[in-house]
């Protein structure tokens, strides 16, 4: 199931607009790229409707937020809505300062999102439960463990319910769930934590995936977030000890150019609640 995800993705080689982190842009251009699709870079007002009018999918990304690009999201979210193509929306650092918090719910309230991907904090922050913030970093006070895991099932299931959206918790624990079932992803590896960007890259990639699989918006979801941890792990493996995070970067982006439906399928490490 998973692996035919991916196949989509290579067969289909959409094309993402994304509005996102210019601390990341570069690698989220790349692991678009390397998963089999295409990127484009657009957050001036005058030109984001035509760029997502032209494009498969649309990937907004609030990690350096300001005031231009605010009203660029909005227009490019609505204008994505009225074509039907899938959004996806990275609330990084919701919850961390007024002016986040307020654009990811006014984004929310406005845009009809088809996954939101998350860290723990962010997302009980949009969802209006209790969360503490650490920058754009997940709180330890958040984080998903062996105990934690149902009820953060639990708000994921409810908070899909109430928006209608695919919502991805990404941390030791991946969780992405619909209002009926629960994706529980165990890929991964600790150092993914020391790069800046993984999870802008995952929300870069998720676009992609969701694109080529409207019909399939969880499954696909689940396939990415599967498909970063599992080449997180593929690279972690190809680390000698001279190398550091920057290397580790390259590793997980060349496993992501890498991978293939089957290698996908035999790494997958999740269980659907």
């Amino acid at each position: 199931m998973l692996g035919k995800m991916l196949e989509n993705v290579r067969e289909k080689h959409p094309l993402i607009h994304n509005i996102t982190n210019y601390v990341t842009v570069n690698d989220c251009a790349n692991i678009l790229l390397a998963c089999g699709g295409s990127p484009i870079m657009s957050d001036d007002i005058n030109e984001v409707e035509e760029i997502t009018t032209i494009c498969s999918g649309l990937n907004i990304n609030i990690g350096t937020l300001n005031s231009n690009t605010i009203k660029s999201m909005m227009a490019a979210g609505k204008k994505a809505n009225e074509l039907g193509h899938p959004v996806l929306l990275d609330p990084v650092g919701a919850g961390a300062s007024g002016l986040r918090t307020d654009t990811a719910c006014e984004l929310v309230k406005e845009i009809k999102f088809d996954v939101i991907r998350g860290n723990i904090s962010e997302i009980k922050t949009l969802a209006g439960a209790s969360a503490a913030t650490s920058g754009v970093d997940a709180d330890e006070a958040d984080a998903v463990t062996e105990d934690s895991l149902e009820s953060v099932i639990n708000l994921a299931k409810s908070f899909s319910a109430r928006t209608g959206t695919v919502i991805a918790v990404t941390g030791a624990i991946d969780i992405v769930a619909d209002s009926s079932k629960a994706f529980v992803i165990r890929n991964g590896n600790p150092m993914m934590s020391r790069i800046t960007g993984t999870g802008c890259m995952l929300s870069a990639m998720t676009a992609a995936y969701i694109a080529a699989n409207p019909d399939n918006f969880t499954e696909a979801a689940a396939a990415s977030v599967c498909a970063m941890g599992a080449c997180g792990e593929l690279a972690f493996e190809r680390l000698s000890e001279r190398d550091g995070n920057s290397t580790y970067r390259s590793y997980i982006i060349d496993e992501i150019y890498n991978l293939t439906p089957e290698k996908l399928e035999n790494s997958a490490k999740y269980e659907i609640k």
